[in-house]
C-alpha cells in the first residue's frame, strides 16, 4: 500500500519526510532506531491529552452546577441534560474516527477538531457573559431562579454541543495517534505501547485533577466567564503543543482510499443479500479453505449467487470478512460493560449533589467545592498508575509469564467488580447522611448544611478510581489492540461508545425512575429536595446490576480468543 501524501494541504512536506521514514522502517531494528515515533512523540502527545481533558472535564464536572444555578434547572433534569450532554460527546468519536480511519488520517482530524474544540470553547465563556452584557431580569419560580433568556439558553447549548464535537474527532484521534508511535511487531516496542496505555491515562487523569481543583473553584467563587475561559486557554496551548513535535511523529500509512468502515458495512450488507442462497454457489476467494468457522453466517458474503463476478471490486473478499468477524466479535465485551459506564455516569451528577450538602468547611473557613471532590479519584489514578506499572506488572509477569502481567479482560473484570464496591458503599453513605438529616430535623430544610463531613464520600471516589485504572485502561488498550490496523481510531471510539450508551442508559433509568416514583404525593427517588429523596436506593440497583454485568463479562471473556490466539 502506498502511502496517500498526495495533494495534503496541512504541513504537507512534514507528513511526507514523517511517512517515507515509517516506510523505511520496515524491520523492528530499524523501527526503533528510527528518527520519528517511540517516547518522544508519545510525550508531546500525552501532553496534548492532559490539556484536552483540562478543557473537557473544566466544562462537565461542574456542569450539573450551572445548569442547576445559573439557568434554573432541577435536580432531576438537569442530571438528565448532563449524562446527555455525556453521552453525545461520548458517542460522536465513532462518526470522527471513521473520518480520520477512512478519509482525513488522524493528525489531520485531530488539528480541525481542535479548532472546533477551541471555538466551541470559546463560545461557551461569551455565553456566560450574556446576562451581564445583556441586563436581562432573572426569573424567579417557586424553587428556582433564572437568568437567561431563552434564546441564550439556546446558544448555551449550541456552544455546549460544539464542544462535543470538536471532543468527538480529537478524543478517539488523539490516543490511537499516540499509540501509533510504538510498532506492534517488535516486542520491545510492543512492550512499551502497553505502557503507553497505562501513562495516557496518568497524563488525562492529571489533566482532570488540576481542573477539578482549579476550574471548579474559580467557577464555584469567582466568575463562571473566567471558569469556562480557563479550559478555552489550555486547549489552545495544547494545539500549539501537538504543532510544535509535527516532524518527530510517526504517521500511518494511509492505502487506496478505500474507508475500512465502509468494507465492514459491505459485509454485512453483502451477507444479508445472499442469506437465502445456499452455500454451493461460487464462492469469492476460496471461502471454505481460508475463511475461519467463527460467526459462518457472515461467510455468505462472499457468495455470488448469480455467480457473476464481472463487477469484482463489489464483491467481498476472504480478508474483508474476516475483517468484520473480528469487529463483530467484541460486541458482548462492549455490550457487558455499559452498566460500569452508567455507575461512572454518577460521579458528576449525583454524586457532586451529595457533596453539596454536606459540611465542606476546612481551616479558615474555606469550602471545597463539590465538584472538586471528583479530584480524589483523579489523584488516586494518577498515583496508582506508577505503583500498577512499575509494581505490579513485574510481579504479576513473574507468575503469568504475560509481559502485561493480567490480560486486559482480566484488568476489565477486576475493575467492574470494584466498580460494584463502590455503589454498595455509596449507598451506606448516602443512608448514614439521610439518617444524619433526619436526626438533626434537617428532612424539610434542603439548604441548610447537613453537619456530616463531605470526607464521608472519598471512599465511593476512591474505588471509582481504582476500578478506573483497571478497566479503562484495559478498556482503552483491548479495543486498540483487537481492531484491524487500519481501524484503529474506530477501536478507541468504540471504546468511547460504552461511556456515550452509559450515559444514555443513566439518563434513561433517572427519568423513567423518576416517573415511576414521583407524582402527586409521592416523593421521587430523585427529589429536589435530597434530604427527602432515596439516592441510596438508586446504588443499590446499580451495584446489583454491577454484579450481574460481572457474571456475564465474565461468561464471554472466558471464550474470547485475542488476535493473538489466547483466551482469558
Amino acid at each position: 500500500m502506498a502511502p496517500n501524501t498526495q495533494n495534503t494541504p496541512l504541513l504537507d512536506h512534514d507528513i511526507e519526510v514523517a511517512v517515507s521514514e515509517s516506510k523505511a522502517s520496515s524491520s523492528p531494528t530499524a523501527i526503533r532506531s528510527s528518527t520519528t515515533g517511540g517516547w518522544r512523540s508519545a510525550s508531546f502527545i500525552i501532553g496534548v491529552g492532559f490539556a484536552e481533558r483540562f478543557a473537557f472535564y473544566g466544562v462537565s464536572s461542574n456542569l450539573i452546577t450551572f445548569l442547576s444555578g445559573p439557568l434554573g434547572e432541577s435536580t432531576a433534569t438537569a442530571a438528565v441534560n448532563v449524562n446527555t450532554w455525556s453521552g453525545t460527546a461520548a458517542l460522536l468519536p465513532m462518526l470522527g474516527a471513521i473520518v480520520a480511519d477512512s478519509y482525513l488520517g488522524r493528525y489531520r482530524t485531530i488539528l480541525l477538531s481542535t479548532l472546533l474544540y477551541i471555538l466551541g470553547l470559546g463560545l461557551l465563556t461569551f455565553s456566560a457573559m450574556l446576562p451581564s452584557l445583556s441586563g436581562s431580569a432573572c426569573e424567579k419560580t417557586i424553587e428556582f431562579t433564572s437568568c437567561y433568556s431563552q434564546l441564550q439558553v439556546i446558544f448555551f447549548y449550541f456552544s455546549l454541543y460544539l464542544v462535543a464535537v470538536g471532543q468527538g474527532g480529537n478524543k478517539p484521534c488523539i490516543q490511537a495517534f499516540g499509540a501509533d508511535q510504538f510498532g506492534g511487531q517488535d516486542p520491545v516496542e510492543s512492550k512499551a505501547r502497553s505502557s503507553f496505555f497505562n501513562w495516557w491515562y496518568f497524563g488525562i487523569c492529571s489533566g482532570s485533577l488540576c481542573t477539578r481543583l482549579i476550574s471548579s473553584y474559580i467557577q464555584d467563587n469567582f466568575s463562571w466567564v473566567l471558569g469556562f475561559g480557563l479550559p478555552c486557554i489550555v486547549m489552545i496551548l495544547g494545539l500549539f503543543v501537538f504543532l510544535l513535535a509535527t516532524r518527530t511523529y510517526r504517521y500511518s500509512i494511509i492505502g487506496n482510499g478505500q474507508s475500512p468502515f465502509g468494507r465492514i458495512v459491505k459485509v454485512f450488507v453483502a451477507a444479508f443479500k445472499n442469506w437465502r442462497a445456499s452455500t454451493t454457489s461460487e464462492p469469492h476467494g476460496n471461502m471454505h479453505h481460508r475463511s475461519s468457522e467463527q460467526f459462518k453466517f457472515l461467510n455468505k458474503a462472499l457468495l455470488a449467487p448469480n455467480s457473476n463476478l464481472k463487477e469484482d471490486r463489489k464483491q467481498c473478499t476472504v480478508f474483508e470478512v474476516e475483517e468484520a468477524k473480528v469487529v463483530l466479535s467484541l460486541v458482548p465485551i462492549w455490550s457487558t460493560c455499559l452498566v460500569f459506564a452508567i455507575v461512572l455516569a454518577q460521579m458528576p451528577t449525583f454524586f457532586t449533589k451529595q457533596g453539596d450538602t454536606l459540611d465542606r468547611t476546612i481551616r479558615g473557613g474555606f469550602d471545597i467545592p463539590a465538584a472538586s471532590l471528583q479530584s480524589f479519584t483523579s489523584l488516586i489514578i494518577i498515583l496508582f498508575i506508577p505503583l500498577y506499572d512499575r509494581i505490579f506488572v513485574p510481579i504479576a509477569s513473574a507468575f503469568t509469564r504475560k509481559p502485561s502481567g493480567i490480560t486486559t479482560l482480566q484488568r476489565i473484570g477486576t475493575g467492574i467488580f470494584l466498580s460494584a464496591i463502590s455503589m454498595i458503599v455509596a449507598a451506606l453513605v448516602e443512608k448514614k447522611r439521610l439518617e444524619t438529616a433526619q436526626e438533626y430535623a434537617l428532612v424539610d430544610i434542603p439548604h441548610v448544611t447537613i453537619p456530616m463531613g463531605v470526607w464521608w464520600l472519598i471512599p465511593q471516589y476512591l474505588l471509582i478510581g481504582v476500578s478506573d485504572v483497571f478497566t479503562m485502561v484495559g478498556l482503552q488498550e483491548f479495543f486498540y489492540d483487537q481492531v484491524p490496523n487500519e481501524l484503529r481510531s474506530v477501536g478507541v471510539a468504540l471504546y468511547l461508545s460504552i461511556f456515550g450508551v452509559g450515559n444514555f442508559l443513566s439518563s434513561f433509568l433517572i427519568s423513567a425512575i423518576d416517573e415511576a416514583t414521583g407524582g402527586v404525593g409521592r416523593v421521587s427517588w430523585f427529589s429536589n429536595n435530597l434530604n427527602r429523596a432515596h439516592l441510596d436506593y438508586f446504588y443499590w440497583l446499580l451495584g446489583g446490576l454491577s454484579v450481574v454485568e460481572l457474571g456475564v463479562f465474565t461468561y464471554f471473556a472466558k471464550s474470547y480468543r485475542y488476535k493473538s490466539g489466547g483466551t482469558m
